[in-house]
């Protein structure tokens, strides 16, 4: 047989062409009767089931391996159950209105089975139509979702489940990394295997945020619509299920209109998952949810953080579920006080220089009803009512008068209005005016400087700092001569709260928001009841202070504090160089205290306390009208004022009005040199519920001075050193 040209014998097998001669000639020819063995071919099939399934096998073992890894360091299921974020704490106004919401706002659990069968359905329609078909992670769901963004090229929609939700706020952040998206996966696979649908259903219902600082269903239906998750109807729980895409957006306390715009897609998903019929989608469509009603004005949120700040001490340490805080407040009235420093501080702030304001506003017992810390909350949460110590100025001359009556001055007294040192202290009237011999009652209604250190020398430091301490000043004043002046600091709603003896009659009133704090069951935890009346200023000095202060409003500084249908009174005051200025005046049964000035303690320009604060105060007074009660002035109501100024039939021996001449004072004027002693003896004994009060005071706060007192048995009363001769 010829080769062929490529060497290759005719017929011969492929494969055997190449081997050399002596390999051919070595192989033996296989046995006779016997066919050659074919050669064996590998079975491919079977080496790939092997590789996938030991793949397999290591996939699972690593998985379950890193499920078993998280799983170690998660808590016990009956944790995950019982665990209860911060109280809710509910703020009402008087007439029931909720002002304020504090705290995390957990309700308590309510098992799906329990919840209105609606809000279930609507969860599951909007967040995770499969949650009942899935194992934790929903393959089509993602698949589905990933087409979606890569379309729209933008994340337009997202592949996690419930149960994937429920682990990220259980355990994980919310940073967006794959780890952590790793992390969720395979913690909602372990959350599959320890738990039920139904219980994975109830927990994340039960803790999921749905604004308005509330979590879970129970917390959010009572924020928002005032009831049970239990009681929800179809449309409530569409609004509250499209609260967990944006809470805050579609919150409908906030914008009613993007949350029924909302709950519409929610209603659509229901009927398009089979959860609802057309009908009762329509059905849904008609009705419209009752909101609970919700704050109105941000102010209030200065009074809510003044009374929270007093409900542990009253319920024995913070709250340990939610409660409901039942307070003096009427929003009405807040309002008006916003309005009333929001208007002025508008229209004048920049061209008088004032940055800041604060009001209060109170009933003659005591009950706050506004309070304005400062011209938005949302820029500065200090509260300058309350947290705020500015000098009062000439807003604590009262104090001083009324330690002069009750040391045998009256309204009638002459006083001298002159210059006068005081060693190397030289205290003038504003712009430096004297108006010679003056009535006290004159002398209050102008605020004269000079018969103020005068009076405060005669009677003592000390005394007038325990007068003031005894009607509800509670911070600290310097016994000096300077404090007539009001060099002490003072806040504004204890300045405001002290003036309540001289409106009321001579009672002690104790400022008071709180009057009742229960638990959401209805249990009350604490209810006030009040120590009764008790006498701080007698009520002959009550009426004299109050005949002096009207004469303020009628003819002297606080001139544009005057109203039109009732009666007022009240004292105004400006702090040094112009830096702060004040007003409280009352009615008949309200009392209302104003301060503006800048926090910087910069000067403001040329305001007074009977321009800005005065006309502020007018302002709130002229709004609440018709809450508030026209009429004469309460410690004036019993006697005709001209009675009332000479203290004709309100001591028991009125001093004459007559007395010495002002001691050193020179026979051509000049300053008189005065030297301060300990004040003369106070001419009419204190009551039993004055020194009850005044030891009480004094232990609560401290003493700062005592209130020095004589005996009127088998004597006279004291004739004042400071009368000047008719």
């Amino acid at each position: 047989m010829k080769s062929s040209q490529h060497g290759t014998l005719r017929g011969e097998a492929p494969w055997r062409q190449g081997v050399p001669a002596k390999a051919k000639a070595r192989r033996k020819p296989p046995p006779r009767g016997r066919a050659p063995k074919k050669p064996k071919r590998k079975r491919r099939g079977w080496g790939i089931f092997k590789f996938l399934f030991v793949g397999a096998t290591l996939g699972a073992l690593t998985l379950s391996m890193m499920i078993a890894y998280y799983a170690s360091g998660l808590p016990p299921t009956d944790q995950l159950f019982g665990v209860k974020g911060t109280p809710a704490i509910t703020v009402l106004d008087a007439e029931g209105r909720v002002i304020a919401t504090r705290g995390a706002g957990v309700g308590h659990i309510v098992p799906v089975a329990e919840m209105s069968p609606y809000l279930p359905e609507a969860v599951m329609a909007i967040e995770d139509r499969r949650f009942y078909d899935h194992f934790g992670l929903d393959l089509w769901g993602m698949t589905r979702a990933l087409f979606a963004n890569v379309e729209a090229g933008r994340v337009v929609q997202g592949g996690s489940t419930i149960t994937q939700q429920l682990a990220k706020n259980l355990f994980l952040t919310p940073e967006r990394t794959f780890e952590r998206k790793m992390e969720e996966a395979l913690l909602a696979i372990w959350l599959e295997m320890k738990y039920s649908k139904d219980e994975i259903l109830t927990l994340y219902l039960n803790r999921v945020y749905f604004g308005a600082g509330t979590y879970g269903v129970e917390a959010a239906s009572r924020r928002y619509f005032d009831k049970s998750a239990r009681e929800l109807t179809l449309k409530e729980a569409a609004i509250l299920a499209g609260l967990l895409k944006a809470p805050s957006r579609f919150a409908p306390t906030k914008d009613a209109e993007a949350a029924e715009d909302r709950a519409q897609v929610v209603l659509a998903a229901m009927e398009e998952s089979g959860f609802i019929t057309a009908r009762e989608r329509k059905e849904a469509d008609k009705t419209k949810p009752s909101l609970m009603a919700v704050r109105s004005s941000p102010g209030a949120e200065y009074f809510a953080d003044w009374v929270l700040e007093q409900v542990p001490g009253f319920i024995g340490g913070p709250p340990e579920g939610d409660i409901v805080v039942e307070t003096t407040l009427d929003l009405a009235m807040q309002q008006a006080a916003e309005t009333a420093v929001t208007n002025a501080l508008t229209e004048k702030g920049v061209k008088l220089k004032i940055g800041q304001g604060a009001f209060v506003a109170m009933t003659i017992d005591g009950a706050v009803r506004a309070m304005v810390g400062g011209r938005s909350y949302g820029e500065s949460q200090f509260n300058r009512a309350v947290q705020a110590k500015r000098p009062p100025g000439s807003a604590f001359k009262p104090f001083v008068f009324l330690a002069a009556l009750e040391a045998g001055y009256t309204p009638e007294s002459l006083v001298l209005d002159a210059p006068i040192k005081l060693k190397n202290w030289n205290p003038g009237n504003y712009k430096h005016k004297y108006e010679g011999e003056v009535t006290l009652t004159r002398a209050l209604s102008r605020s004269l400087n000079s018969v103020a250190i005068r009076l405060i020398v005669d009677v003592g430091p000390k005394n007038a700092a325990a007068v003031a301490k005894r009607l509800g000043v509670l911070s600290p004043l310097m016994a000096q001569p300077a404090l007539a002046l009001g060099t002490s600091e003072v806040n504004l709603l204890e300045l405001t709260s002290a003036y309540a003896p001289f409106a009321n009659g001579g009672l002690a009133a104790m400022p008071h928001g709180i009057l009742r704090i229960r638990s959401r069951e209805g249990e009350t935890l604490y209810e006030r009841q009040g120590s009764g009346p008790m006498e701080a200023v007698a009520p002959v000095y009550a009426a004299e202070m109050t005949y002096m202060m009207r004469e303020t409003v009628l003819a002297g500084t606080a001139k544009r504090a005057r109203l039109a249908d009732r009666d007022a009174a009240g004292k105004t005051g400006t702090g040094q160089a112009f830096r702060d200025a004040w007003f409280v005046g009352f009615t008949r049964d309200m009392i209302a205290g104003v301060w503006v000035g800048n926090d910087d303690n910069s000067a403001m320009k040329d305001v007074t306390g009977g321009s800005v604060p005065a006309e502020i105060w007018a302002a709130f007074m002229g709004a609440v009208s018709k809450k508030t009660e026209a009429g004469p002035l309460i410690a004036l109501e019993q006697a005709p004022s001209t009675a009332v100024a000479s203290g004709a039939g309100w001591t028991e021996e009125p001093g004459s009005g007559e007395g010495a001449s002002e001691p050193g004072a020179p026979e051509g004027g000049g300053y008189a040199e005065l030297v301060p002693d300990d004040g003369a003896p106070m001419d009419v004994p204190l009551t039993a519920d004055q020194e009850e009060l005044g030891q009480m005071l004094n232990e609560m706060f401290g003493e700062d001075g005592e209130i020095a007192r004589s005996s009127r048995e088998g004597r006279s009363p004291a004739r004042p050193a400071a009368y000047a001769p008719r």
